[in-house]
């Protein structure tokens, strides 16, 4: 078992676009839909294996490109580690004063730990300066508990 890191920075409003985050359905649109219907099922299916937006489901991280890939470690506790630099790093642009209390980015790193260690994901996110999202999340690869069935992104 090994954990892949991922952060995604971006437009609140791209954040929102659902359905380029959700896997598109196994069935294509049956013949004789409406155009828009096809169309949209025909972008979703092009976007989200190759898209940067951070999926709904925290497990098909393991589905997008490696490219994406910010880090690798065999041990939860290195996972959790890169976890902590990234929201230190972030946390003075964070949209409230609460969530930049260094006390409570360290029980988030904790948490996170504890999570990895046990086999799952974790998925953290955060409203910065506005209209920006920061998602930042640790997926742990071979197998996935939520994703069984889910590759390892990086050979």
């Amino acid at each position: 078992m090994h954990h892949h890191g991922y952060l995604w920075a971006g437009p609140k409003e791209r954040f929102d676009q659902e359905a380029l985050r959700r896997p598109p359905h196994p069935e294509p649109p049956p013949v004789g839909s409406r155009p828009e219907l096809i169309q949209r099922y025909r972008e979703v299916a092009a976007e989200f294996p190759a898209g940067d937006l951070p999926p709904l489901e925290t497990a098909y991280w393991l589905v997008k490109p490696p490219s994406l890939v910010r880090g690798t470690w065999g041990e939860a506790k290195e996972a959790a580690s890169w976890l902590g630099e990234r929201l230190a790093a972030y946390a003075p642009r964070f949209a409230s004063a609460g969530e930049r209390d260094v006390t409570r980015l360290a029980r988030l790193v904790d948490a996170a730990a504890g999570q990895l260690h046990s086999g799952t994901d974790v998925s953290y996110g955060f409203y910065l300066e506005r209209p920006t999202f920061l998602s930042l999340a640790v997926v742990t690869c071979s197998p996935n508990r939520a994703g069984p069935g889910l590759g390892c992104p990086v050979a």
